[in-house]
């Protein structure tokens, strides 16, 4: 049987605004397993990212409980937190999130430094990680030097620094052309086959959910379909209604 690394049981999230209170989660279930890659979709409001988030530790549900890599979330303080986060969650923005003064090196050391990792190793996972992703001779150049799909990839580099195990996205190609799209995923895929790693990815592109394992439906913060592979192929040519796929296709 394949590890499970990330199991959602019951998971609630409510937020209280003014007077008004709002279930943004409504007792989700959710399994994935190690080195699956996952779609979550749905429109606006579903709860999609507030499910990644809640799996990244950036935030606690008010029901039910988390368990990532082993570790039930809830547990843990905001300084535990953030060493565990550091140590086993790598998270791509959707605007990437760079630092404008610092390169593009210095950006993907970020987290390294936030580890306590050495300068020297730091600097020189930073420029394999560049290497890796394409940005071999972009290692001294600014974020506002680079183009929307180079400054992902130093996103991407960055979210990898600290080899995590679980790596989160959330709509990692939402400012990006299908090209560069096209060209991301595939890097992430090889990325994954070499280092393991699990990915989840809250999305509405078509792109990024075809070059999924899995992908799964929100609607009104309830989890209301999931769709293997194979399944999304068959959606993908209209033979079947599907919910995972409404409004993304």
């Amino acid at each position: 049987m394949s590890e499970v690394v990330v199991k959602a049981s019951e998971v609630a999230k409510s937020y209280v605004r003014g007077k008004e209170s709002i279930q943004a989660l409504r007792g989700v279930d959710l399994e994935i397993k190690k080195g699956e890659t996952v779609a979550i979709v749905g429109r606006s409001g579903s709860g999609k990212t507030t499910l990644l988030n809640l799996v990244a530790g950036l935030d606690k549900p008010t029901g039910g409980k988390i368990i990532v890599d082993g570790t039930n979330l809830r547990d843990l303080g905001d300084r535990q937190l953030t060493n565990f986060r550091l140590k086993n969650i790598g998270f791509i923005f959707q605007f990437y999130n760079l630092n404008p003064t610092l390169s593009a090196a210095e950006n993907v050391e970020v987290p390294m430094t936030l580890a306590g990792l050495p300068k020297a190793e730091r600097h020189d996972r930073a420029i394999e990680l560049l290497t890796a992703v394409g940005l071999q001779k972009r290692t001294s150049h600014m974020p506002d030097e680079m183009s929307g799909g180079e400054q992902q990839r130093v996103a991407v580099a960055r979210a990898l620094a600290n080899r995590p195990p679980i790596l989160l996205g959330d709509e990692p190609t939402g400012d990006l052309d299908s090209k560069t799209t096209k060209a991301l995923m595939d890097l992430l895929r090889s990325l994954r086959k070499e280092a393991g790693m699990t990915m989840v990815f809250v999305t509405h592109d078509p792109l990024v959910v075809s070059r999924c394992d899995r992908a799964i439906a929100l609607r009104d913060g309830k989890l209301v379909q999931e769709l293997s592979r194979s399944e999304i192929e068959k959606a993908r040519i209209g033979t079947m209604e599907n919910e995972v796929l409404e409004g993304v296709y």
